[in-house]
């Protein structure tokens, strides 16, 4: 008796996507293009380039530790931004930003900017023991 369902096939065949003739399925845009950086890859630089920022006129904070963490492990009443933490045995100082709570109180890359901008020199700030004007003369004025 012949069956009408062919033997199956010894190797998995390769799966193609290529419909309609579009070609082969892939990233939307390609690695060097802004468009295909993560969100926290993008809150990654913008805190860097404020703290590249203020590096050119606080060469110090060269040996600070700028990190940035999704959200404060402790929950409080008030949500921070960010924290600074002063240089233990062993440790270097630290700053850190906290992405979700800055990304929740912003709508635009802009305002996302100019917000993480703030709390870097606020922290920075209160590292060096200094108001935040003297830190960067143009805070509070963007």
């Amino acid at each position: 008796m012949d069956s009408p369902v062919p033997p199956p096939a010894s190797e998995p065949r390769p799966r193609r996507r290529d419909r309609h003739g579009r070609g082969m399925r892939g990233p939307v845009a390609p690695p060097q293009v802004p468009l295909s950086a993560s969100r926290s890859e993008t809150f990654r630089d913008l805190v860097q380039d404020s703290v590249e920022r203020l590096e050119r006129r606080w060469p110090q904070l060269a040996e600070v530790d700028f990190v940035v963490l999704d959200v404060p492990g402790t929950p409080g009443e008030t949500v921070p931004l960010g924290s600074a933490l002063s240089a233990a045995k062993g440790r270097p100082a630290q700053i850190v930003v906290y992405r979700r709570p800055v990304e929740i109180r912003t709508k635009s890359r802009d305002e996302r900017a100019l917000l993480v901008h703030e709390v870097v020199v606020e922290q920075v700030a209160e590292l060096l023991g200094l108001a935040p004007e003297s830190v960067d003369p143009r805070y509070g004025q963007e």
